[in-house]
């Protein structure tokens, strides 16, 4: 999990700010492809929202490669979703 700048999500009824970014690998098949399951939650870690993202050719490249894949598919996940990471 990382926090984010908080984003404002409309949840039952009202209006939540996410402050938290969760990303979990679902599925990789280790040659060219990844698929990520990502939430999002309030400061109560009430999930506010979710979904998958899959990653493919030259960001999987970098991603496979990179001595931090974690942190690589955490920025990656954030840019995909318009989320800045603190």
């Amino acid at each position: 999990m990382k926090e984010i700048l908080p984003l404002s999500i409309w949840y039952n009824g009202q209006i939540v700010q996410a402050t938290i970014f969760n990303l979990t690998s679902i599925n990789d098949n280790l040659i060219d492809s990844a698929t990520f399951y990502w939430e999002l939650f309030d400061a109560t870690n009430t999930q506010l929202s979710q979904g998958n993202l899959t990653m493919g050719s030259t960001d999987y490249t970098t991603y496979s490669s990179s001595p931090d894949s974690n942190s690589y598919a955490y920025e990656w996940g954030a840019t995909q979703l318009n989320l800045t990471l603190i």
